[in-house]
């Protein structure tokens, strides 16, 4: 199948016992047996079935499978948001003294995430992205993993997975890619190499702003060294799906961090069209930063598809043609960032990327707010920076937007 087509039809046939061409909201808590001895071997793992909510539910299922099959991975695991999915794929194979090497453009709140884990005695070490050395440097006896945004947010550089996968495995440690930012529309990381992805599914999966959530796919390729990883011993008979069976039977379960059969649905619902809206949010972004940067000298425009972007070759090598939804704006200062954020009509001022709707921020003073002044300049984030996620409204009227808005500051 071809991408649209399995969005559609990718381990996907609605629901059978009543022939819904989606699986239904099971808005249980719980779910009744035949017998105490099925109930047994359910908690058991010894048979399929639903016992709890906080466990598994049937339109959560389906909305798994279905990312499993857009990432082409072996089994996902849908949690309650995106940090929550961040938090368990690296908590459930790290421990005290354990330590992530990772790119420093990342997220703020991702960087977040990494200061809350030094109190469990876990400690991250930032490096630049796609600089090999500096991550060989950064690498000991400790290290349990490496991290990377697929496109840092909001500083959108572009992560050689190739090469990042490959070093890696070298240093016998797995590599996680967050791949919020680019979707499976643009790259897959398991198929270069990448062992875990991350998608904050709030975003371009579920593409309307309705549903907080989050998954994890994992790729099954990752061998396992029980010394170094000593929580995996009684999973690795699981053999590609020992990651996500330890997952399922420990951390995701006793954090209660579920997504909801609701927010699962919507997913869903939004997961069939992420094909028509990257088509036309990649194709807007594309003409809408080429037009700002032609006509606009004194305005820095950041966006992997021009020429002019430091990641342009890599982005043009790794992905399909497209470039993403995201670009960025400098202009020269936080009052003018703010003034033209203010004159503009049609985007939202809010703190999503993914929507159908453009919408546009400044980082930081929002996203960005907790970080450090270092933090902040490894990240991409300036005081003058406006991040702008582009939506699928017609181009000439967004292109006339941003000129009134533009002209506006003069």
């Amino acid at each position: 199948m071809k991408f649209n087509t399995s969005l559609l039809h990718g381990a996907f046939r609605g629901e059978p016992q009543t022939g819904a061409t989606l699986t239904p909201i099971y808005q249980s808590s719980a779910f009744e047996q035949e017998s105490a001895e099925r109930l047994e071997k359910i908690f058991h793992n010894q048979a399929p079935g639903f016992s709890y909510t906080r466990i598994n539910n049937p339109t959560v299922e389906a909305f798994e499978k279905r990312m499993t099959v857009l990432e082409g991975g072996k089994s996902s695991v849908a949690c309650a948001s995106g940090m929550a999915a961040m938090f368990n794929a690296f908590a459930n194979i790290l421990q005290a003294g354990d330590e992530i090497v990772s790119s420093a453009s990342l997220y703020g709140g991702s960087i977040d995430l990494f200061r809350d884990l030094e109190a469990f005695g876990i400690t991250t070490h930032y490096v630049e992205n796609n600089d090999l050395d500096a991550f060989c440097k950064a690498t000991n006896a400790h290290t349990r993993l490496y991290f990377a945004e697929t496109l840092g947010n909001p500083r959108l550089d572009v992560t050689d997975i190739k090469a990042l996968a490959k070093l890696a495995h070298e240093n016998g440690v797995p590599l996680i890619i967050d791949n919020t930012a680019a979707t499976a529309y643009l790259v897959k990381p398991l198929s270069l190499g990448a062992d875990i992805v991350v998608n904050s599914t709030s975003k371009y999966i579920n593409g309307n702003s309705n549903s907080i959530s989050g998954v994890i796919t994992d790729g099954g390729t990752f061998k396992w060294d029980t010394e170094k990883y000593p929580g995996m011993r009684d999973f690795v008979k699981f053999g590609p799906f020992a990651y996500t069976a330890k997952l399922r039977n420990g951390l995701f379960r006793n954090t209660g961090a579920c997504l909801s059969p609701q927010n699962a649905f919507l997913n869903s619902i939004g997961l069939e069209t992420l094909g028509l809206r990257m088509e036309c949010i990649c194709d807007n972004a594309m003409q809408l930063a080429a037009y700002i940067e032609e006509n606009y000298k004194d305005i820095t425009v950041n966006y992997a598809g021009l020429e002019t972007s430091n990641w342009h070759e890599i982005a043009k090598s790794q992905f399909d043609g497209h470039y993403g939804g995201i670009f960025t704006l400098r202009l020269g200062s936080k009052e003018r960032a703010f003034a033209f954020i203010n004159a503009l009509k049609y985007p939202l001022k809010v703190s999503n990327i993914g929507d159908t709707k453009t919408l546009v921020i400044h980082p930081e003073s929002t996203i960005s707010v907790h970080s450090t002044e270092e933090e902040k300049k490894a990240g991409g984030v300036f005081d003058d920076l406006v991040r702008v996620s582009v939506g699928i409204e017609d181009i000439d009227d967004l292109i006339w937007d941003f000129k009134q808005a533009i002209e506006s500051l003069s």
